[in-house]
């Protein structure tokens, strides 16, 4: 049972396994495997069924919920590698969980097929100066029920071997894969390397003296995959090669490279990639690694603390697209000037001010004296409101009611995109540019609407019967005060202009008075009118504004705030937060938190 070579990988003719066999001792050692090949091959699975328990699942759930929520803001590109971790915790699902898959790579020369052997205390794969040795994976099952495990890999039953005698019982549950070598001059074997490390419950890196600082392993593998930590070994191999202390020495080397790579080793107890020096060839340290690998399968944890480990890695890459830079969300202030604006845009305080000048204007009417609002006719001063609402609205006038609309919905698009990840700023203006579509047009239609309002006859105060009445009387005198004085003239009447002109003294003097003491009492609901009146188009416009603008920021922004939620439990950090939060209040506002 030779490694599979380029040639029998083309034809795929067949299957020498004479090499082996007269290593192993002679044919039936031969026949035996192949049996145990071909028996493997057959096997099936057996349905394990349940599904991940713990915080695992509560992960994985939140990690499916989180892909689902963000589809429509992020590209596929972005969520690429949540939905694999997705997909491969599904499918090492549906396969055996009495298995651990544990794959052994390194250099070429690094000794690793010498290693596999070691531990299966058979010689499987060859071995050898000619490079590469190992041109695909071979596995090796110390028990039944893997076959769906090395479908999964890819590797052919032919390729699938158990040791000898069944071997160790410790190690009841390993499936051994030897990966040909990560720096192989053949593309196809840095593929396969890539694509079986990615599946693998745990990975036995092999380096040797002259290779175990090469840049290749550390910037390709062991850094980005500085999170699988627990599910890493990392043998310094050929040891055997070092005189005295340098053995120590390279070792102690080898860790402060891991430990610049951000791979916590598992040391004096604490959880990390395990680290120790032997040599496959004459058999030092083997036995210390294979009780290692026997306590690491008989814990039965291994996928899980892989998928635990690629969840980590997930979330790591969709950190800077769900955690927020800073506080997040719209203030109090935010939207109190947002609708300030929009009222500016409106003209609610001009519209107030005409309704002030509108409800003085009636006063005057009512209070004023006959002669001067004859004389105000006759000079053609006409109402002062008519020539105003009569009028069409300039055309530079509705532009900059136009710009300041659009204005106000940049402004407060920006202050609720501020902080927020790239995506998700981008879909709360867009958000605010969809809803501010016709906004301007809502808004001349609350503004025309006001003006209709306003221009009707205001409420009158209860004194306005009384003022009318006063003037009504002081037009009297000045009709009777001259009515007599005329009669007294014509001699139709005694003489006696005193007290005819006192009347009519009185009457003169006392329409004005009136009127002015009317015009300085309707200032204050003049004021309160115009005030109703403005607060009425602010009010409008903000509730406007609030419909088409805020409430669709809010809805971006509560969707935000779900997605942030679950991204803190696909972390790990769930309760503890993983940035600022924003919150919704009622009504479509958006609160500011930290």
């Amino acid at each position: 049972m030779t490694a599979i070579t380029d040639d029998e990988n083309e034809t795929g003719d067949r299957w020498d396994d004479g090499l082996i066999a007269r290593r192993a001792g002679g044919a039936d050692a031969t026949v035996a495997e192949e049996e145990a090949a071909e028996t493997e091959a057959e096997e099936e699975d057996e349905p394990i069924g349940g599904a991940y328990v713990g915080p695992l699942r509560v992960r994985l759930d939140a990690l499916r919920e989180l892909v689902g929520l963000s589809r429509t803001r992020l590209d596929g590109k972005t969520l690429a590698e949540a939905g694999r971790v997705l997909d491969e915790a599904a499918a090492r699902q549906r396969l055996s969980s009495r298995h651990t898959v544990v794959a052994i790579a390194g250099a070429t020369g690094s000794g690793k097929s010498t290693l596999f052997n070691a531990l299966a205390q058979v010689p499987i794969s060859e071995t050898g100066l000619r490079r590469p040795t190992t041109t695909g994976p071979i596995a090796c099952a110390w028990s039944e029920g893997a076959a769906g495990l090395l479908d999964r890999l890819a590797i052919p039953p032919r390729l699938r071997r158990r040791p000898l005698a069944g071997g160790d019982e410790e190690l009841s549950g390993l499936v051994l894969v030897d990966l040909p070598d990560h720096d192989s001059a053949v593309v196809k074997h840095r593929e396969q390397v890539d694509r079986v490390v990615a599946l693998v419950d745990a990975v036995i890196w092999v380096v040797d003296p002259e290779k175990y600082a090469d840049a290749a392993l550390h910037e390709r593998y062991l850094r980005p995959l500085a999170g699988h930590a627990e599910i890493t070994f990392v043998v310094l191999n050929q040891v055997d090669r070092l005189p005295g202390e340098a053995a120590d020495q390279v070792l102690d080397d080898l860790r402060r490279l891991l430990d610049e790579d951000g791979i916590a080793l598992g040391e004096h107890g604490d959880p990390g990639a395990t680290v120790l020096a032997l040599s496959a060839l004459t058999g030092e340290g083997v036995d210390e690694l294979r009780d290692l690998i026997g306590k690491f399968v008989q814990e039965r944890d291994a996928a899980a603390r892989r998928l635990s480990a690629d969840v980590d890695a997930a979330a790591a890459k969709l950190r800077g697209v769900y955690v927020a830079d800073g506080r997040t969300g719209l203030g109090e202030r935010s939207r109190e000037d947002f609708a300030a604006r929009l009222a500016e845009a409106i003209g609610a305080k001009a519209a107030g001010e005409t309704a002030e000048r509108e409800w003085r204007r009636h006063a005057s009417r009512a209070c004023g004296t006959p002669w001067l609002r004859l004389w105000r006719w006759y000079e053609g001063t006409g109402l002062p409101g008519d020539a105003v609402s009569g009028a069409a609205t300039p055309v530079e006038d509705e532009l900059t009611a136009r710009q300041r609309v659009e204005q106000a919905v940049r402004t407060v698009a920006d202050e609720a995109a501020a902080g927020l990840p790239a995506p998700w700023a981008q879909a709360v203006r867009e958000a605010a540019v969809r809803g501010a579509e016709g906004l301007p047009e809502a808004l001349d239609e609350l503004a025309a609407g006001e003006a209709e309002v306003t221009s009707g006859r205001p409420l009158r105060p209860a004194w306005w019967p009384a003022a009318v009445l006063a003037q009504a009387s002081m037009t009297l005198l000045q009709i009777y005060g001259g009515l007599w004085l005329v009669c007294q003239i014509i001699g139709v009447l005694e003489p006696g202009l005193l007290l005819p002109a006192m009347l009519m003294l009185a009457g003169i003097v006392g329409g004005p008075l009136v009127e002015w003491a009317c015009a300085a009492a309707a200032r204050g609901p003049a004021r309160r009118y115009g005030q109703d009146a403005q607060r009425r188009l602010r009010e409008a416009a903000a509730g406007c504004g609030r419909a088409r603008v805020l409430d669709p920021i809010a809805g971006e922004l509560m969707r935000y705030r779900e997605v942030r939620e679950q991204y803190a439990t696909v972390s790990g950090k769930a309760g503890a937060g993983v940035g600022p939060r924003p919150s919704v209040g009622g009504g479509g506002t958006v609160r500011l938190l930290g």
